[in-house]
């Protein structure tokens, strides 16, 4: 999973071309959910133990990492896609009122 992250995700943190199997994807995707819930529970932590100041400055550390984390998301989203034989316009479906389950699908198809 590390390998994932690392590689996947960060190791190609704007390339929209190419292909990510879908074990690789799901792995990258499970390690930064885990991490991101992880940071935000300590830095609610921290803040809460330091007072209100505290608190709007570790929200606003996390929001700042969550628009961190936008391009390299759409990056391996659009490479899952490439993987099934689909254009990575696709992911514009996640605009669409129920497009994300579509979404959803396809990334859990097998590689064509």
């Amino acid at each position: 999973m590390i390998d994932a992250v690392k590689n996947e995700f960060f190791g190609k943190y704007a390339d929209f071309s190419g292909r990510t199997n879908r074990k690789t994807f799901w792995f990258a995707i499970l390690g930064v959910w885990i991490a991101m819930f992880v940071l935000s529970f300590v830095l609610g932590f921290i803040g809460g133990l330091l007072g209100d100041t505290a608190t709007s400055i570790t929200g606003i550390l996390v929001i700042i990492l969550e628009l961190a984390l936008v391009i390299p998301s759409l990056a391996i989203q659009v490479r899952r896609l490439h993987d099934i034989g689909k254009s990575g316009w696709w992911i514009l479906l996640g605009l669409v009122p129920f497009g994300g389950i579509v979404l959803l699908v396809f990334y859990c198809l097998d590689t064509k």
